[in-house]
């Protein structure tokens, strides 16, 4: 196939979600808040800049929050809370 006449195919749409630890956090925060579930950080449960983020009795461990989080590791840690990347899209 002609690189040239190649055409994108408008029923196939991936959204990657870029960001941080910081970002992340904040969002899971936002998403407890407006599902009446403790959310916390607690920098001490983890070496060097980790630290545990807690959503009601599950948690995830949460690397350096200045540094983006890799789709793979996000997936997990979403996993580890119970939740899915449609409950970030919209915080």
């Amino acid at each position: 196939m002609n690189p040239s006449n190649a055409r994108c195919n408008p029923h196939i749409f991936v959204r990657i979600l870029h960001m941080n630890g910081h970002e992340f956090e904040r969002k899971i925060k936002n998403i407890g808040r407006q599902r009446g579930v403790e959310v916390s950080f607690d920098p001490g449960r983890g070496k060097g800049s980790h630290g545990r983020l807690y959503y009601g009795n599950r948690f995830t461990t949460l690397k350096d929050r200045r540094k983006e989080i890799g789709p793979g590791l996000l997936n997990a840690m979403l996993e580890q809370l119970g939740l899915t990347k449609k409950d970030l899209e919209n915080r």
